[in-house]
C-alpha cells in the first residue's frame, strides 16, 4: 500500500467526513459543555473498532485507540464552539439563534478532518496488519486555552511518540514554529458599599479598582516588548446609586515565549496591587490556565510540508467561489488588499496552493492555543488550510459561514489527507520518527513546566 492508497483510502470515507462536519456544525458546544460531540465522535471511533478511553475527571475528553505497538501517533481533535457566533451557511450574517454558540473558529471542520485520518489510517493498520498505533484524541476547551493543559496534567498523552495537528484559516501553509503563549487571569475587587448620593465617601469601590488598574495597564503597553498581547474584559453588576464591593477584570496575556508572559505578568499583578491600595480595597489574583508557544520542530514540518505538496487538492466549483467572494465582499477591502499583499498576491478569492516551506516566518500566528503545550511534550507539526476567504479571520461570522458550508469542508478534506500522509509516513519510515525524536531531545534549552503546575508550587 501506497501513499495514493491512503488518500483513496480517505477519499472512500467522504460521506462519514460530511456528515460529521455537518452534525458538529448544527450542534455548537462551547468549552466544557462538548457533551454531544464528544459523544458523537466516540460512537463513531467505537463502531470502527477502535478502543475509547475517557477521562473522568474531564467528561468531555477521550482518545481512541487502535493498533499495537510502535510508533504511538496523536492526531488531535477539536470540537467546541464560540459564544454568540451562531451562524446559517449563507454570505450575510444571520444567525441560526440570536445569541447561541457558532463554530467561528471551525472546529467542527477540525475534528471531522482529525477524525477521518485517524479511520484511514486505522483501516490501513488492520489491512497490513502492521506494527504501530493511532490514537484519536477527542480535545475539549481548545476556545478556554486549557483541554490539552490539563489532559496532559492528567497524564492522557503518555506513550504517544509524536503528534500531529491543523487549523482552519485562509492560507495553506505548514508551520515551523508558531502561536503565542498565553495566561489567563483574573484580578477580583473587594470594597465596601455604601450609598453613592448619600454617602459615598463610606464606601470603598471596587469598580474604581479596576478602572485604576486597566488605566495603569494601558500605561504598561509601552514599556512591554512589541509582540506581547494584552486583553482584558470587565464585570461589575452593581446598579450605578451604589457604590460596588465587588468588581473584576478578566486579563489575557500572551507574548512569544512562556518565560516573556510570566514576566508581565509581574508587572500586571504589582499594577493591581497599587490599584487596590489606591482605592483601599483589596485584590484577589486567580491564574486560572495558561498554554505555552509551538516548539520548534523541524523535521515535523518538512514532512508535514511534503504531504501539503503531495495531498490532492479540491477544485472549487464556480458556486463555491462566488459565495467566497460574496462572504470576502463583506469584511474592509483594506484587509483584503492586504492579506493579498502579505500572501504575494493580486485579488485573489481562496488560496489554492501550498506556501513555500519558510512562509510561516511571514504569516506567523499571533493566536495561542492549548496545542503548544503538547508540542512541549513531543514532536508535534501542524499547518492550515484554506477554508475561507483570503482576508476573513477566525471568530467571526464569515468564519461560521464558511465552516458550515461545501467551501470550508473541501478545505478541511484536504487536511483530512495531509494528516492521513503525515501518520502514513511515520509508520512506514521508522527512521522518521527517531529522527523527529532526537530533535526533539535536543532542543531542550527551555524546560517545560505546565502553568498548571507553576502555581500550584
Amino acid at each position: 500500500m501506497n501513499k495514493q492508497d491512503i488518500f483513496q483510502t480517505v477519499d472512500s470515507l467522504q460521506s462519514v467526513f460530511e456528515d460529521c462536519v455537518s452534525t458538529l456544525f448544527t450542534h455548537p458546544e462551547t468549552g466544557g459543555h462538548e457533551k454531544f460531540s464528544a459523544n458523537y465522535l466516540r460512537q463513531i471511533l467505537s463502531s470502527a473498532g477502535f478502543t475509547i478511553h475517557d477521562q473522568a475527571k474531564m467528561e468531555h475528553t477521550f482518545y481512541a485507540e487502535y493498533g499495537q505497538g510502535k510508533p504511538v501517533i496523536a492526531i488531535l481533535g477539536e470540537y467546541d464552539a464560540l459564544p454568540g457566533l451562531s451562524q446559517k451557511p449563507i454570505s450575510h450574517q444571520e444567525p441560526v439563534q440570536v445569541g447561541g454558540a457558532g463554530h467561528g473558529c471551525g472546529h467542527n471542520l477540525l475534528g471531522s478532518a482529525a477524525l477521518v485520518a485517524a479511520l484511514a489510517i486505522q483501516q490501513w493498520l488492520a489491512k497490513e496488519n502492521m506494527s504501530g498505533t493511532i490514537r484519536f484524541y477527542g480535545c475539549p476547551e481548545e476556545e478556554l486555552l486549557s483541554g490539552k493543559v490539563k489532559m496532559l496534567r492528567l497524564g492522557m498523552f503518555e506513550g504517544c511518540d509524536l503528534a500531529l495537528s491543523w487549523h482552519p484559516m485562509d492560507i495553506n501553509c505548514a508551520y515551523e514554529e508558531s502561536y503565542l503563549a498565553n495566561i489567563s487571569v483574573r484580578f477580583v475587587f473587594r470594597g465596601k458599599t455604601a450609598h453613592a448620593a448619600v454617602a459615598p465617601w463610606q464606601g470603598r469601590s471596587a469598580l474604581d479598582a479596576v478602572e485604576l488598574m486597566n488605566v495603569g495597564v494601558n500605561y504598561l503597553r509601552e514599556h512591554v516588548i512589541d509582540a506581547a498581547r494584552i486583553h482584558y474584559s470587565t464585570q461589575c453588576d452593581n446598579i450605578p446609586n451604589i457604590v460596588p464591593d465587588l468588581a473584576s477584570s478578566w486579563y489575557f496575556i500572551r507574548a512569544p515565549h512562556m518565560s516573556d508572559v510570566l514576566s508581565i505578568l509581574d508587572r500586571v499583578e504589582k499594577v493591581a496591587k497599587g490599584a487596590a491600595m489606591m482605592t483601599e480595597t483589596t485584590v484577589d489574583i486567580d491564574v486560572e490556565y495558561g498554554c505555552w508557544e509551538m516548539k520548534k520542530a523541524k523535521i515535523m514540518t518538512d514532512i508535514c510540508y511534503e504531504n501539503l505538496k503531495e495531498a490532492p487538492f479540491p477544485p472549487f466549483t464556480q458556486e463555491e467561489l462566488d459565495f467566497a467572494k460574496a462572504i470576502q465582499m463583506s469584511v474592509d477591502p483594506q484587509i483584503v488588499e492586504n492579506k493579498n499583499h502579505l500572501y504575494g498576491t493580486s485579488q485573489r478569492i481562496m488560496n489554492s496552493c501550498v506556501e513555500d516551506r519558510s512562509f510561516w516566518k511571514t504569516v506567523f500566528m499571533t493566536a495561542s492555543t492549548d496545542t503548544g503545550d503538547v508540542s512541549f511534550n513531543m514532536p508535534m507539526s501542524t499547518f492550515s488550510s484554506a477554508c475561507w476567504p483570503v482576508g476573513i479571520g477566525p471568530h467571526t461570522w464569515q468564519a461560521a459561514a464558511c465552516a458550515g458550508s461545501s467551501l470550508g469542508a473541501k478545505g478541511a478534506f484536504y487536511a483530512a489527507h495531509v494528516l492521513a500522509g503525515q501518520a502514513f509516513d511515520f509508520l512506514q519510515e521508522p527512521e522518521y520518527v527517531q529522527a523527529a525524536q532526537k530533535e526533539f531531545n535536543e532542543n531542550k534549552s527551555i524546560q517545560y513546566k505546565s502553568i498548571l503546575n507553576h502555581f500550584d508550587s
